[in-house]
C-alpha cells in the first residue's frame, strides 16, 4: 500500500537455482532476492516457494475469530492476553487488525514481484515455457485466495459489487514515492480475483501436493468466493467440483491424523510449516506451552461450543479436539472459580513431535465444500431443503455423531443448522466471525453465543448486535497514519 512497501534487495541465496519439490523444502519464511538473481524458470520457482508460499498465513483469521467471537474463553493462565478483543474492543489500533491487513498484502507484493521479475526471465523451450506460465498460476491463486480474505474482513459486505472493498494493488511500486492509495468497490476486486483464477485454470500443471496450489484449490477458492458474493449456483458448482477432488474423510483415525499432520485426509490445501525454522506456532494462539489444561492455556474452548460437542459423546470432534488433561467441571456455573476449575483443553492443533505448538494451517478442506453446497440448497435458484439436510447429514455421520438426517420447515431453520454445523465443523479455522456476518440474520440467531464463564469478569456483554459495525474490521490505523486519502470503515 503506499505502504504495502516491498522490501527489497537481500542477499541471494545460492539454493535459488535449486527447484523444490517437496513442501517440506519450502524455504524459512522472509528470504528475499535481488532483481538480477531471476535469470532462469528454476529461480522464478525457488521465488515462488521461498517468498510466496511462506507468506501464506490464516493465523491472523483463526486468531482474532476465535477471541472475538465465542470459540474460546479466558483460561486459567490468561495474564491479559486479548482481553480488549474478548471484550469487544475492536479499534484501528488493534493488532490483529494491522496483522491481517498486512499479512495478505505482503502475499499479495510477493506475487506482484515474482510477475514483474518473470518477465526478465526468458524460458529455453516449450517445456520450460509451460513451467514458467505454471508458476505463474500457482503465484496468482495465492493472491486471489488473498483479496478474497481481505475483502471479506474489510468490506462492510462483500456480497455487494458496489460496497467499498480494499486497495488494489497489482504492480510493484517505488517505495520511495509516496502516494496516495484509495479502495475500489468489490467489483474492482472480484474482476482481478477472476481474471488471476482464470489464469490459473489455463495454466497449472497436474500437481496434486495439497501443500501446493493445485487445480482442485482453484475450485475451492471459486466455491468461496462465489458464495460470500451470494452466486449461490456457481458457489455449488465448483464445491461439487472441490469436493469430488477431494471427498469427506469418514474414518476417525484418518481425520485425527490430518490435525496431527500424518496424513492429506481431507486437506484441499494447507500451508506447511515444518517443524525446523522459527515459523510461527499456531496452538500459540491459545497456549505458553503445550495444549493441555497444564500447558499455559490462557485460552481455552468456549464453554457453549465444548457444550456443543458434549451432546454428542461418539463425535470423533468431541473425541479429539479436547484434550484428555481437561479438567470438566460440571458444576461450572455455580463454581466462582470456575476459570481454574473448568479448563477446557483446544487439542485441534496438537503439534508436531518436535514442535508442540505447530501444525500445517489447513485453509481449505472437503468439510466446508459440502457444507457451501448445503448453503447453495438453500439460496440457490431451486431451492431444495431436503438437499441441504442430506448435506448436513453428511457431515454428521462422518463425525460420527448417529444424529439423525434433519428436516427443516423453512429456510430459517435449514439456515440455522448450516450456521450450526459451520461452527462446530470449521471452528479454530478462522470462519465463525464472518459466518455470523453472512448468516447468523438469515438464521435467525443473534450471533455470537457465549457463556457467562467465557470472561473472568460476568459484567460484561456475552453478544453484539448483528448490526454492529464491528462485523466489519477497520482499515488499521498504521495504513491511515502513511496512506491518509484512504476511506476508514463505518464506525471507527
Amino acid at each position: 500500500m503506499k505502504k504495502i512497501k516491498y522490501l527489497l534487495f537481500i542477499a541471494f541465496s545460492a539454493a535459488l537455482t535449486t527447484s523444490c519439490n517437496d513442501a517440506l523444502d519450502i524455504v524459512q519464511e522472509g528470504e528475499l532476492y535481488p532483481e538480477g538473481a531471476f535469470k532462469t524458470v528454476a529461480n522464478l520457482r525457488s521465488y515462488l516457494n521461498g517468498d510466496v508460499y511462506s507468506r501464506v498465513n490464516n493465523t491472523n483469521e483463526i486468531a482474532f475469530t476465535s477471541v472475538f467471537t465465542d470459540e474460546v474463553g479466558i483460561g486459567p493462565d490468561n495474564g491479559g492476553q486479548n482481553l480488549e478483543e474478548h471484550r469487544f474492543q475492536l479499534n484501528p489500533t488493534t493488532g490483529f487488525t494491522a496483522n491481517l491487513w498486512s499479512t495478505h498484502y505482503t502475499l499479495i507484493n510477493r506475487v506482484n514481484r515474482l510477475i514483474k521479475f518473470s518477465d526478465l526471465v526468458t524460458p529455453a523451450n516449450d517445456a520450460e515455457t509451460a513451467q514458467k506460465n505454471a508458476i505463474l498460476a500457482e503465484a496468482r491463486t495465492l493472491r486471489a485466495h488473498a483479496y478474497l480474505q481481505l475483502l471479506a474482513f474489510y468490506s462492510t459486505d462483500v456480497s455487494d459489487p458496489n460496497a467499498l472493498g480494499v486497495v488494489l494493488s497489482d504492480e510493484v511500486y517505488d517505495p520511495l514515492i509516496v502516494e496516495p492509495r484509495l479502495r475500489v468497490a468489490n467489483s474492482v476486486i472480484y474482476d482481478f480475483i477472476e481474471q488471476d483464477l482464470l489464469f490459473a485454470e489455463n495454466n497449472l500443471s497436474a500437481a496434486t501436493d495439497y501443500r501446493f496450489v493445485t487445480r482442485n484449490l482453484v475450485n475451492a477458492i471459486r466455491a468461496r468466493y462465489y458464495l460470500y458474493r451470494k452466486n449461490y449456483d456457481l458457489a455449488k458448482n465448483y464445491a461439487t467440483l472441490a469436493l469430488a477432488g477431494r471427498p469427506l474423510t469418514t474414518s476417525a483415525a484418518q481425520y485425527n491424523a490430518m490435525w496431527r499432520d500424518a496424513g492429506q485426509g481431507e486437506v484441499i490445501f494447507a500451508a506447511s510449516r515444518p517443524s525446523g525454522g522459527t515459523w510461527s506456532n499456531i496452538a500459540g494462539t491459545w497456549y505458553f506451552n503445550t495444549t493441555t489444561a497444564t500447558g499455559g492455556a490462557f485460552h481455552d474452548m468456549g464453554r457453549n461450543l465444548f457444550n456443543l460437542y458434549a451432546q454428542n459423546p461418539t463425535d470423533v470432534r468431541y473425541l479429539t479436539w479436547i484434550d484428555a488433561t481437561s479438567t470438566v467441571n460440571s458444576n461450572y456455573l455455580a463454581d466462582i472459580n470456575y476459570v481454574e476449575t473448568d479448563v477446557l483443553a483446544i487439542d485441534k492443533y496438537p503439534g508436531k513431535t518436535a514442535q508442540p505448538l505447530r501444525n500445517d494451517l489447513k485453509l481449505y478442506r472437503s468439510s466446508e465444500m459440502a457444507l457451501i453446497i448445503a448453503e447453495c440448497e438453500v439460496g440457490g435458484s431451486t431451492p431444495n431443503l431436503a438437499a441441504a439436510a442430506a448435506r448436513v447429514q453428511s457431515i454428521r455421520q462422518a463425525r460420527g455423531t448417529g444424529q439423525t438426517t434433519p428436516a427443516y420447515a423453512n429456510a430459517q431453520a435449514a439456515w440455522a443448522d448450516i450456521l450450526l454445523e459451520r461452527r462446530k465443523e470449521l471452528a479454530f479455522e478462522g470462519h465463525r466471525y464472518i459466518d455470523i456476518k453472512r448468516l447468523a440474520a438469515l438464521a435467525g440467531v443473534q450471533g455470537i453465543d457465549r457463556n457467562i464463564t467465557d470472561d473472568a469478569l460476568q459484567n460484561v456483554p456475552l453478544t453484539l448486535p448483528l448490526s454492529d459495525h464491528r462485523f466489519t474490521m477497520p482499515i488499521p490505523q498504521a495504513e491511515v497514519a502513511g496512506n491518509v486519502t484512504i476511506q476508514q470503515n463505518p464506525g471507527y
